[in-house]
């Protein structure tokens, strides 16, 4: 598909249905910045994806994406704070650069977006032994699951985070 009818396509989308995603973003988000991030978020992401000749109900597809969109930031919000939060409540005083805090959140919102795609157990697995310190052994007694399914999940979890981490 030659790159101007896409950008063509994704153009008339934009004129047509931008207010109407601007509007209906500012109706759930209730911010108008927000809105508008997403908003421009969501275009970005059809931009990029090469298929706008083929999108039949623009305001469906547009809705789509932004909601993803909208949980992806809800739950980056979420990180963040449980970041900033354990880390005022750590006794000693810990100075992080802001440069630094953004990469550790950006590390740990890519981790719990990989974690979410191994299913409950594995997560569940992997947070009782990184986040709580059980041994491999505890945690099989602790969910009534072998010693061999604690250590697939946790190969799985930890290849997972692997390779997030290269992708870095």
């Amino acid at each position: 598909m030659p790159l101007t009818s896409h950008t063509a396509a994704v153009q008339q989308i934009y004129e047509q249905h931008h207010s109407w995603l601007y509007g209906w973003l500012k109706g759930k988000l209730h911010d108008t910045c927000d809105a508008a991030d997403v908003a421009h978020d969501t275009f970005l992401r059809i931009l990029g994806s090469r298929n706008a000749l083929q999108i039949r109900e623009p305001r469906d597809y547009l809705a789509t994406i932004a909601r993803g969109l909208v949980i992806d930031r809800y739950r980056r919000r979420a990180i963040e704070i449980a970041f900033l939060e354990t880390l005022a409540a750590r006794p000693e005083a810990t100075a992080i650069s802001e440069e630094d805090k953004a990469l550790i959140i950006e590390t740990l919102v890519a981790v719990d977006k990989a974690l979410a795609g191994l299913g409950a157990r594995a997560q569940r697995i992997f947070m009782l032994s990184q986040i709580e310190g059980l041994t491999y052994q505890q945690i099989a007694c602790e969910l009534k699951v072998s010693l061999t399914t604690v250590k697939k999940h946790m190969i799985r979890a930890l290849t997972e985070c692997s390779l997030i981490m290269a992708s870095l």
